[in-house]
């Protein structure tokens, strides 16, 4: 390897290794899962067309804001941070793991300098009797010590949970576990959406990419209904649904109701109750203004139809009784929409029990004589459906992190070293953190000592 190689590796490795990645990595993930609450995700484009216009919506979408989790940009930024925490980890590692597996057992002059709480009692006893009772009181108050003799003393070395110092490493861990569960469901998984009108089932649904996905079973929607606060607004809607095998109703899945928060889950796919609406075909007369070439027309609820004048139609809303609505009228009325050819649009009611007063609106308008016939309909239910394999993946790391975070703030990594030497116990220790508790302990563990000592002279 040439010099400028070694150079290029090192500087990647460094790079790799830098904090600064870290926060840069951090920060840009929060920001940019900003987008992924302020923008509806996994709605179906027609109503995201409710809000924003039809050249945003492809924008939005090439930039993959409507799914902004799995897009490759975002997976690139989570790969990005993975292998900044691993990198991480392989750098500092090593030191952590030679501080667990092979702890300094002997208080030579140059670790002695390094601890603070350091404590020397004079004694007359020997070296032998001190030994065994330093010994005695470490195990009762704290744990059992390694001893060794050398340089003609003896060292006593007791710690408690080294291997909290993994902790971090933990946590990164359960963090690269995450992301390869995010990558799994995202490899794996789908989101999409289907609507099921009432007493049909469907086999298949629309991912967000607008593939159509086969099931494997069936899903049939019973009933649906919706209950109103006494504004008007809804309150709740449900759907009651039954998951159908071989055109038969599967045990335990025979009409399940879910709502809002409460989905039902089969075979690893989920169906969340998202949206409600009004379906059905609608039936028109168009003739000319003197009811001359009449043309029966029918119009779906999600469809329009071309009028004899070249204008296309579509329905907006029905109702069964216009006098809901309005006083001195009655019967089914239609809320219809035009375009005529040249660009304008028009929005106007047709009645059924009203002939008048459509005559009067085709004379007033210039265009054609629209008379409601009537229709039927029927509610239909608004499902996200999501399947997502990575998620028992992803527990498995946050149950990870929540033990790893745990051990990192919660416990530290406790030694005490002991010499005797010439009637002199130097007794010194030092904690990974939660100094001040380790302070307070060292004073009561030298206490114990002191009066152990006191109490075999005597």
């Amino acid at each position: 390897m040439t010099t400028d190689q070694r150079r290029l590796s090192q500087f990647l490795w460094d790079f790799l290794c830098s904090l600064k990645l870290t926060m840069f990595l951090l920060i840009t993930l929060a920001a940019t899962s900003i987008i992924g609450t302020v923008v509806p995700q996994g709605s179906p484009p027609p109503e995201y067309l409710q809000s924003i216009s039809e050249t945003k919506l492809k924008l939005y979408q090439a930039l993959g804001f409507f799914d902004m989790y799995h897009s490759w940009w975002f997976m690139l930024l989570l790969a990005l941070l993975s292998l900044n925490l691993v990198a991480c980890s392989i750098k500092r590692l090593p030191h952590i793991w030679k501080t667990i597996t092979r702890p300094m057992v002997v208080m030579d002059a140059g670790l002695e300098k390094t601890l603070s709480n350091l404590t020397t009692i004079k004694t007359q006893e020997d070296a032998g009797t001190l030994r065994d009772r330093v010994a005695a009181v470490l195990k009762a108050e704290f744990a059992k010590p390694a001893i060794t003799e050398a340089d003609g003393a003896f060292h006593l070395f007791a710690q408690k949970t080294p291997w909290c110092r993994l902790a971090v490493y933990a946590v990164h861990l359960s963090v690269v576990i995450i992301f390869i569960g995010a990558i799994i469901g995202s490899l794996f998984g789908y989101k999409g959406y289907v609507n099921i009108l009432e007493g049909e089932s469907v086999d298949k649904v629309i991912s967000r990419s607008d593939r159509e996905i086969d099931l494997g079973f069936a899903v049939r929607c019973e009933n649906f209904s919706v209950a109103y606060y006494d504004t008007g607004a809804p309150k709740e809607f449900k759907s009651i649904l039954t998951v159908l095998e071989n055109g038969r109703p599967v045990d335990g899945y025979n009409r399940v109701p879910i709502i809002v928060n409460n989905p039902l889950t089969y075979k690893g796919i989920t169906f969340y109750q998202s949206s409600y609406g009004k379906a059905g075909e609608y039936q028109f007369t168009v003739s000319d203004i003197n009811g001359g070439n009449p043309v029966l027309l029918t119009v779906g609820s999600n469809s329009s139809a071309r009028l004899p004048d070249g204008s296309e139609m579509h329905v907006l809303e029905t109702t069964p009784d216009i006098a809901t609505y309005a006083q001195g009228l009655s019967g089914p009325a239609a809320r219809v929409e035009t375009h005529t050819p040249s660009g304008k649009t028009e929005s106007f009611i047709v009645y059924a029990n009203h002939p008048e007063l459509n005559v009067q609106h085709a004379r007033h308008s210039g265009g054609p004589l629209i008379h409601y016939r009537g229709g039927e309909e029927r509610m239909y239910t608004g499902l996200q459906v999501a399947k997502d394999p990575g998620v028992w993946v992803v527990w498995l790391g946050c149950l990870l992190m929540v033990a790893g975070i745990y051990a990192a703030f919660f416990m530290s990594h406790r030694r005490i070293w002991v010499r005797i030497k010439d009637g002199t116990v130097t007794v010194g220790g030092n904690s990974s953190k939660n100094q001040g508790g380790f302070r307070s302990f060292m004073e009561r563990l030298v206490t114990k000592i002191k009066d152990q000592l006191a109490m075999e002279e005597k």
